[in-house]
């Protein structure tokens, strides 16, 4: 099973392509500044703490404005959400592309990739960690698509194994796991290590995991 093939069930975005044709120039960029608000405001002040006036105040936008492109704040919530999860998706693609046997540079520039996924989105994942909406239908789909990349890093991997592991979703899980939590400690709580230094030590733990 290839991850190409495995990704079946992403969200998807025909619809939004669709949407996005029908936009000029100015209304595109008009969008895009309500959702760069919006993630900024989400970062400062948590989901429930950002109304719509403030990230109509934040990009210059009447209220009227931000309804002809959104429903709700939700509705924002879930652009951006979409646009992360298919971001990680394209990163998470390319553990198919690497060789057998797999090669230690070839992970560490995986493990890099991942970091840059972070360095974009990083931030806005965590603050909907910490303080997203509580909605049960939101937190089980969020969870759903967590389970979802965690499988698909455990399945590449495992298919790179010299012994095959028997739970590729929990495989998967330590990998993003770490990955994450250590971009997390050193640009979030602000640890003095190096992203480099980071990187290389992952690489070498994924490594391990591939040889044994």
């Amino acid at each position: 099973m290839t991850l190409e093939t495995s990704t079946s069930d992403a969200p998807s975005t025909s619809a939004d392509h669709d949407e996005l044709a029908d936009l000029g120039p100015r209304a595109l960029k008009a969008r895009e500044a309500i959702l760069d608000a919006a993630r900024k405001l989400f970062l400062e002040r948590g989901y429930a703490g950002t109304r719509i006036n403030n990230i109509t105040d934040e990009c210059g936008a009447s209220r009227a404005g931000f309804y002809t492109y959104f429903k709700s704040k939700m509705d924002v919530v879930e652009v951006l959400g979409r646009t992360t999860y298919r971001d990680c998706l394209a990163v998470v693609g390319t553990l198919d592309t690497l060789s057998r046997p797999t090669r230690y540079d070839e992970v560490r520039a995986w493990v890099q990739s991942y970091f840059d996924f972070m360095d974009e989105h990083g931030a806005f994942m965590n603050a909907l960690s910490e303080s997203g909406p509580t909605d049960e239908d939101f937190r089980a789909t969020a969870n759903r698509l967590t389970m979802r990349t965690a499988f698909l890093v455990g399945i590449a991997l495992r298919s790179r194994q010299t012994t095959p592991t028997d739970a590729p979703e929990a495989l998967g899980l330590s990998i993003v796991s770490m990955v994450e939590r250590t971009w997390n400690q050193i640009h979030v709580r602000r640890l003095p290590i190096d992203d480099q230094e980071a990187v290389a030590a992952i690489a070498h733990l994924i490594m391990g995991t591939v040889t044994g």
